[in-house]
């Protein structure tokens, strides 16, 4: 399993509608062979931060889904990232 975790920041009048423009990514993703989950989310405490969250059952769906990355628009509205992609090799249930 893949998990790519993180969160990018933008300037808080614009987080509503970069996460707007995300709503498209997020349901292909969850469409998308291999994937597991996939999250892009307001930060509860902090409002320029947008919270990233996406399981995948291999690295090859990682890739295969990533293509490109984000558009012109969405790259331009982030000020900064820090996401990164790990290796899972075991998973325990919490409930």
């Amino acid at each position: 399993m893949v998990i790519v975790a993180g969160h990018i920041t933008v300037d808080p009048a614009d987080r509503d509608s970069y996460l707007a423009g995300c709503v498209p990514v997020v349901e292909q993703a969850r469409r998308a062979p291999g994937c597991l989950d996939f999250a892009i989310s307001a930060d509860l405490v902090d409002n320029g931060r947008i919270n990233i969250l996406e399981r995948w059952e291999t690295q090859a769906a990682v890739e295969a889904f990533r293509g490109s990355g984000p558009g012109d628009d969405q790259s331009a509205q982030m000020l900064s990232a820090s996401v990164s992609e790990y290796d899972i090799a075991e998973v325990r249930s919490l409930t």
